[in-house]
């Protein structure tokens, strides 16, 4: 969507408080030996104080209110008796829609004490996306932000998944336009003021592309390399991004 006003702002703001409370709050629980399917109830009960309805149950009848992946598994995990043990990697992602807003956010956690190189895949991943944020602004490429993530994996020396990108939001959880996470010359697409997207580095130990599970909705890594992702909802400004998912 493309803000009209003050009051999308606000309508948007409100969501993305929503959904980054259930996030930090399912965050706050990450321990060896709680299952994925008591997380999602936490981030279910904070959607329900704020009035606040899963995006991806409204849009897609996901049978979980938040996503959560694990290890190899980088996105739509489905909330499960799973129980997270020393040495995972959790990705944690909640979008919702409140009042007609849609906000949508990510972050992948450690579980216990993990290996240093996933370690140092969380701090590259979350870079990537800061940097890509750097580049939000009227008038750039959205090609710039690809180029970012490309550039902060490639330095790390870890790989990006090519099939999984940013997007629009605001109106409905996925819209128009894609916001890919590598660079590409061609693409003549350009950030204008008012715009709202996401923007979600998916970065990985190996991988540069994903399948989906036999559960229909689980994207996992074909050879079983870890990944993480980090996503913030922001509206385009001619400076800094207003960023609702904070």
């Amino acid at each position: 969507m493309s803000i009209d006003g003050q009051h999308d702002v606000e309508g948007l703001k409100r969501a993305g408080a929503a959904v980054a409370e259930a996030r930090d709050a399912m965050a706050a629980h990450v321990a060896a030996g709680i299952t994925t399917r008591e997380l999602d109830a936490i981030g279910r009960e904070v959607l329900r104080r704020h009035g606040a309805r899963s995006a991806p149950q409204l849009a897609y009848d996901f049978p979980g209110t938040t996503c959560i992946s694990v290890n190899d598994q980088l996105a739509h995990g489905i909330p499960s008796n799973r129980k997270l043990k020393d040495g995972d990697l959790v990705n944690i992602d909640v979008s919702a829609e409140l009042d007609g807003y849609w906000a949508d956010s990510g972050a992948s956690y450690p579980v216990g004490k993990v290996a240093p190189k996933l370690r140092n895949l969380l701090f590259t991943t979350r870079q990537a996306l800061n940097e890509a944020m750097s580049e939000v602004r009227a008038g750039a490429p959205i090609r710039n932000i690809g180029r970012a993530v490309e550039r902060r994996a490639k330095r790390a020396g870890f790989r990006v998944i090519r099939d999984l990108c940013g997007h629009g939001v605001g109106r409905n959880i996925h819209e128009p336009p894609n916001v890919p996470n590598t660079f590409d010359r061609g693409n003549q697409d350009v950030l204008h003021e008012g715009l709202v997207i996401t923007i979600e580095p998916f970065l990985t130990t190996g991988a540069t592309s994903i399948y989906e599970a036999d559960d229909g909705w689980t994207l996992c890594t074909p050879d079983g390399s870890v990944g993480a992702q980090f996503e913030h909802t922001m509206i385009v400004t001619r400076g800094e991004p207003i960023v609702v998912t904070r």
